[in-house]
């Protein structure tokens, strides 16, 4: 098979630069959505780069619609984006991590080539399920809203091929953040000790999950978040099966279907 289509958002930095990176490697098509153009971008010819505000409705469907012009189609949309702005952050958290993960989808459904092998990725965080005390409550609301999110688009989705699943990173080191544990080694030799496979996370680790979960060998994974600890999770691989609730498939097979129900 050729080279797949991935549009990466948030993809200019941290773990999305770094699958940026393998993907590039790997002679892909990579469309890359952000804010700002990276320094190393003239270092990727293979890589299109599309700035724009993905707030905002105009923007981002005209950027989806250019993108898939260019490559014919996609494959999968992986999304890496925050809030980091300095407005209200809980109406920011909101907008950009749940209402442009609605925009993104949306805009990107009608063109997932069908047929090939289709996925959704979403990089969440830890604290979809713990409490991080140095991040305010919009994050923590929005992490948990984006996991349920994904998990809905696994089931919607599915009919058409395309898999929903999350990437739930706990502390990793990234590019920008690597002078600070080589400057402290305490604390990196804390998380070391901790972890049981006695060592830090990485960009990389977290990019390497993420091509698994767009990747053939995961053709029958959806609705799942895989944590990035260096612990342990069971993995679930049954088509998404276990996502729908029993009530609803009993009302389906019943004839009452939601129109019926939902007025």
């Amino acid at each position: 098979m050729g080279s797949e289509h991935y549009v990466v958002v948030g993809g200019t930095t941290g773990s999305g630069r770094a699958l940026v990176r393998a993907l590039a490697v790997r002679g892909e098509q990579i469309t890359v959505i952000g804010r700002h153009r990276p320094p190393e971008a003239d270092s990727f010819p293979s890589v299109n780069f599309e700035i724009i505000d993905i707030t905002r409705d105009a923007e981002t469907a005209a950027a989806i619609e250019r993108s898939v012009g260019r490559c014919g189609g996609l494959n999968h949309l992986i999304l890496y984006q925050r809030y980091r702005g300095d407005g209200d952050r809980w109406a920011g958290e909101l907008e950009v991590t749940l209402t442009a993960t609605k925009r993104l989808v949306d805009c990107c459904t009608p063109h997932f080539r069908r047929g090939r092998n289709q996925a959704i990725v979403a990089v969440g965080s830890g604290a979809s399920r713990f409490v991080l005390a140095e991040q305010p409550v919009g994050y923590h609301a929005t992490k948990a809203a984006l996991l349920q999110m994904i998990r809905y688009y696994a089931v919607t989705l599915g009919p058409q091929g395309v898999r929903a699943n999350v990437v739930s990173p706990d502390t990793v080191i990234k590019d920008e953040s690597r002078h600070v544990y080589e400057a402290n080694g305490g604390l990196a030799g804390l998380y070391e000790a901790i972890t049981p496979l006695g060592r830090m996370g990485t960009s990389e680790d977290v990019a390497g999950v993420v091509q698994f979960l767009c990747s053939e060998a995961a053709s029958f994974v959806t609705g799942l978040d895989v944590v990035v600890d260096g612990g342990g999770l069971d993995v679930v691989v049954d088509g998404g099966i276990s996502l729908v609730g029993q009530a609803a498939v009993a009302r389906r097979a019943g004839g009452l279907g939601d129109s019926k129900l939902n007025r």
